[in-house]
């Protein structure tokens, strides 16, 4: 396709201009392009040209023309290697995990050994030791020296095989380490094919300069308005994608600005101002993102104009006190118009809901800077790629969220006081490098009906800082759950005009988590909500009617036997490998039931009930002891120490539930 030359482009047809649309084909540029025609000529040419010019026609190459419908559908192949890739490494860390429960079982089983061959040599001695005293003719019985020495072979036998497990165990360990390894370089492979296909698609951002100055041309024209277009820096490339979805809203954009922002030839002379109007259009790189800021020296927007439209429709009460630039986000709403009548020129009855529309389902913003009488700047900032970003994963309310990592500042962390100060006086600020930023709560953003929570018992609290145009935001979240490698889905028709989302992505666990747009969630809800709801964790723990109970044993299927059992029946579980593990989670939080086991590495059961039954605090959780030590002696033991019940293993599960029953009848009474 050939680039219309500037000073040829007014004298070019309206008809004959090549449409961006179009173009079905996607040209991937080389050192230096052959031409079809000529690559024909270049044997005959080779024979006839002297040898140096025959080498540097022999390093020449073709150029190849791919479909540009193939090259997306190969980017979007690559995007779903990404997630798959995600989901191994979910599993390759879950199998990293379930190899240290093993390490456990494996000392468990090496220490029930070496007790086994304790005991066998201590009965052994004591057998000795009888028939001795006894003096008996025939010494020691040769039959019962077999046997012990039977037992003994087997203990042995079993600590061999205990060691044939750890070495299977360490084998298992060394090839996950391998895989991770492997996964890693296929991620750098992965991210390198990436970046080859976007570069593929890029295009020079001039492809769209004649367009763009024949609309200027057209609309100036057709209000007998005198419209200059400036162009800066557009010598940079776009992915052809987002320039074909982007060449809409700013053809949209042009008319607007021409029609309601650009005086009047005789009223800029009369103000002062250049006869010819001014719009620029520039394209900037940041980072990972792109920007495409477009700006006139007309008028500016009306914001009493947009303020009383507002008012008419609604969106805001007559007595409010809203600053002029969050008045100007109205503009994006849907079916929003300060215009009196409908024309075919610009809008057509269609507002800036349409280009807002637009950027968000490219994953992008749009930021609006106007001064009266002096002009309007629109900062499109859009993502360098539409498929794969960075992002920040928060907790909110247990659901997981993702925001891209170009429109966070950082994070902070604050004290629960401090924070709630920030919410009794709403004209208090954050101050951070130098900024001064408003405190939000991104649950009442979310849901309007939500005042801000503020949990007591955390040590700190996680606010998320962005900015825009001119105000800076710190969000409180609930968590953060590290950053993460996302593919961007779009969300369709439906969801599209929803504020404050920008798309979706897919977890390596399959979950669909949303991408969050902060800015459009702040600039929806820009009254915060007055008030404060302080909460403290532990006592909103207690007075849950979720039962919670405590699993602690050193045995994995047990505890996965149980959790299972137990949460299909309705509770809520907390496991515990061992008598240590378990007393550190009490600190925490107490259970309504503890389900203990006797033997267990680092602090057995005995150990936990005497420290449990013997604090203030914990004395009245009930422990029902399930374990294979059915001797009276330990259930006497147990129940001396102050254990509501005592079952055997194996447990009937209709059994458990009624001594669960019974205890914590007895606990409220």
């Amino acid at each position: 396709s050939a680039t219309v030359p500037e000073s040829s482009a007014a004298a070019t047809p309206v008809s004959a201009a090549p449409s961006l649309a179009a173009e079905s084909f996607t040209e991937i540029p080389v050192d230096q392009p052959v031409h079809d025609a000529e690559q024909e000529l270049l044997p005959e040419i080779a024979e006839l040209a002297p040898p140096q010019q025959q080498h540097q026609l022999a390093n020449q190459q073709d150029t190849i023309k791919v479909s540009a419908p193939l090259l997306e559908s190969l980017v979007n192949l690559s995007g779903e290697t990404s997630i798959s890739r995600g989901r191994v490494e979910q599993q390759v860390n879950d199998f990293a995990y379930t190899l240290e429960e093993m390490q456990s079982t494996i000392a468990r089983l090496k220490d029930q050994v070496r007790r086994i061959g304790m005991e066998t040599e201590a009965h052994m001695m004591f057998r000795q030791e009888q028939l001795e005293a006894m003096n008996s003719p025939e010494g020691f019985d040769p039959l019962e020296m077999d046997r012990y020495s039977y037992l003994q072979q087997l203990s042995q036998s079993l600590l061999e095989s205990a060691y044939d497990l750890q070495d299977l165990k360490e084998t298992l360990g060394e090839k996950a380490k391998g895989a991770e390894a492997h996964l890693l370089t296929q991620s750098r492979i992965n991210s390198d094919l990436q970046e080859r296909l976007m570069r593929m698609r890029l295009v020079p951002f001039t492809r769209i300069v004649p367009r763009l100055r024949r609309i200027v041309r057209q609309v100036s024209d057709e209000l007998g308005k005198q419209v200059d277009l400036q162009l800066a820096n557009i010598d940079g490339e776009m992915d052809r994608s987002v320039m074909e979805q982007m060449l809409a809203p700013l053809e949209h954009m042009i008319r607007n600005a021409i029609d309601h922002g650009m005086e009047s030839s005789s009223d800029r002379l009369a103000m002062g101002k250049p006869e010819i109007g001014t719009i620029s259009v520039g394209l900037l790189r940041e980072g990972g993102d792109i920007l495409l800021q477009l700006s006139d020296d007309g008028r500016g927007l009306n914001i009493p104009a947009i303020r009383q439209r507002a008012i008419e429709r609604g969106l805001i009460a007559l007595d409010n006190n809203l600053e002029d630039q969050d008045v100007i986000q109205f503009i994006f709403d849907a079916g929003f118009s300060t215009a009196e009548t409908v024309s075919q020129v610009s809008g057509r009855g269609v507002g800036m809901d349409v280009v807002n529309s637009q950027v968000r389902e490219l994953g992008g913003t749009v930021q609006t800077l106007t001064r009266p009488g002096q002009g309007t700047q629109f900062t499109i900032r859009l993502p360098f790629t539409v498929s794969v970003n960075r992002a920040l994963m928060i907790e909110m309310d247990s659901e997981l969220y993702a925001l891209p990592l170009s429109s966070v500042d950082g994070v902070v962390r604050i004290s629960p006081k401090e924070l709630e100060h920030y919410y009794l006086y709403p004209d208090a600020r954050l101050e951070y490098a130098g900024e001064q930023y408003e405190v939000r709560y991104l649950g009442s953003l979310l849901r309007d009906d939500e005042a801000p929570k503020i949990d007591t018992s955390l040590p700190s609290v996680f606010l998320v800082l962005v900015h825009s145009e001119i105000r800076h935001y710190a969000v409180q979240v609930d968590g953060l759950a590290g950053s993460a490698e996302i593919v961007s889905k779009s969300l369709g028709g439906q969801f599209s005009k929803v504020p404050g989302l920008s798309g979706a992505t897919l977890m390596g666990d399959g979950r669909v988590v949303v991408i969050l747009d902060l800015l459009g969630l702040l600039h929806a809800s820009a009254v915060a909500r007055a008030g404060v709801e302080v909460r403290d964790s532990k006592e909103e723990r207690e007075q849950s009617s979720v039962i919670r109970v405590m699993v602690v044993d050193d045995s994995v299927t047990v505890r996965k036997v149980t959790s299972r059992f137990l949460e299909r029946e309705g509770f809520e579980v907390i496991t515990a490998r061992d008598g240590v593990e378990a007393m550190k989670l009490l600190q925490d939080e107490q259970p309504d039931v503890m389900l203990l086991d006797i033997e267990m590495p680092r602090m057995d059961g005995f150990e936990v009930a005497k420290r449990v039954k013997g604090s203030f605090e914990m004395r009245k959780i009930p422990i029902i002891m399930i374990t294979s030590r059915t001797g009276e002696k330990h259930r006497e033991r147990a129940l001396a120490l102050g254990v509501e019940r005592y079952l055997g293993k194996p447990y009937q599960e209709d059994e458990l539930l009624e001594a669960m029953a019974e205890v914590m009848q007895l606990a409220e009474q």
